[in-house]
């Protein structure tokens, strides 16, 4: 990808990367989880946990660069889309089939990897439903409509296959804002309608799902209880540079991650980096904040308004499942980020940017 994308690149713009805010941030990011590698318990894990998220940070630049016309956004998107109906499928034929793991309880991922835990699969499930969404709303041709909405209503039940408690709450978090956003005009209908949906959801949910999401004092919710606050703990004892990327875990009381992305991040690289963090993900938000506000009024015309919804939508859904998993320097969050970054230039660029 790199020796094709680096002559192009430069032949093209003269430079290796536009530099946007969130392009300086992931930047800065990976500068201070090299700097903690000197200072790691376990130097060797420290680097290959670097070399690892420098790959991702090296396709971030590379997408929200080549990503430059609509149309190459949009089939990217359906290509993401595609996959996820591919592993919700195969969760729901897993669970169906009563093919699980996890003591018996729960199903696996079905091409495993960063998927091989089912609140991994549910996290990246909740993050692409507002996409679906956003362009079901946007599309005008009926087959098309009919795709995205089967694509949402099929990632949906992959989350519920799931059984991830994380998922639910960011499966609610994000379907509250799109409510929100999209039914901005009838708002007094939507506080009506959405707890009727929430309370339905419930009641056709597979058996055992209610109890799942109402039990929080099983042994996996105590451990990850126990990895927050030591965690935090450490964090407060490493507050400058951390213990080193990867290297929470030989701290830990149980040999796990800290089940948590945000106290990862500062136990693992510092609170300075911990607000870097924060910030690569509230950027874009502002920024698709500005293209919602600005296509309000012509959104049924609009190429941009329910995608820049969707796509907030899918940041916030990611926060708050990311809040009870160890994602912080995977592919997730930089992936939607980007996407993002690139909407936001594609907007910039097009008739419909207010000057």
């Amino acid at each position: 990808t790199l020796a094709v994308y680096v002559p192009t690149q430069l032949g093209l713009d003269g430079k290796l990367t536009v530099w946007t805010r969130e392009a300086k941030l992931v930047l800065l990011l990976l500068l201070f989880a090299l700097l903690s590698i000197p200072q790691a318990l376990d130097s060797q894990l420290a680097w290959n946990g670097f070399v690892d998220y420098l790959k991702v940070v090296l396709m971030f630049i590379v997408l929200i660069n080549v990503v430059r016309t609509e149309g190459r956004l949009r089939v990217l998107l359906l290509l993401v889309l595609l996959v996820s109906c591919v592993l919700s499928i195969g969760a729901i034929h897993d669970y169906m089939g009563g093919k699980l793991d996890l003591g018996g309880k729960r199903i696996k991922g079905v091409i495993g990897g960063m998927f091989d835990n089912p609140n991994d699969l549910a996290l990246h499930l909740v993050t692409m439903i507002p996409i679906a969404l956003g362009l079901l709303f946007t599309s005008r041709a009926f087959l098309k409509k009919l795709f995205y909405g089967s694509a949402a209503i099929l990632m949906t039940a992959g989350v519920v296959v799931t059984f991830s408690r994380g998922g639910f709450l960011a499966l609610i978090c994000m379907g509250t804002l799109l409510a929100w956003r999209i039914g901005r005009r009838n708002k007094w209908l939507i506080l009506l309608v959405v707890p009727i949906i929430l309370v339905t959801f419930i009641v056709l949910a597979p058996g055992g799902y209610g109890n799942r999401l109402a039990t929080t004092s099983d042994e996996s919710a105590l451990a990850r209880l126990d990895d927050l606050k030591r965690s935090i703990f450490i964090t407060l004892h490493h507050p400058v540079m951390g213990v080193g990327m990867e290297n929470y875990i030989l701290f830990s009381n149980s040999n796990h991650a800290t089940h948590n992305s945000f106290t990862q991040v500062s136990s693992e690289l510092g609170l300075a980096a911990l607000l870097v963090y924060l910030l690569f993900q509230i950027a874009p938000l502002r920024g698709l904040a500005k293209i919602t506000r600005e296509t309000s009024d012509s959104r049924r015309q609009s190429h941009f308004y329910y995608l820049s919804v969707g796509l907030a939508a899918s940041i916030i859904g990611y926060m708050v499942a990311s809040f009870f998993a160890s994602v912080a320097f995977l592919w997730y969050v930089y992936f939607l980020v980007g996407y993002a970054v690139c909407l936001r230039r594609l907007y910039e660029a097009s008739d419909e940017h207010v000057l």
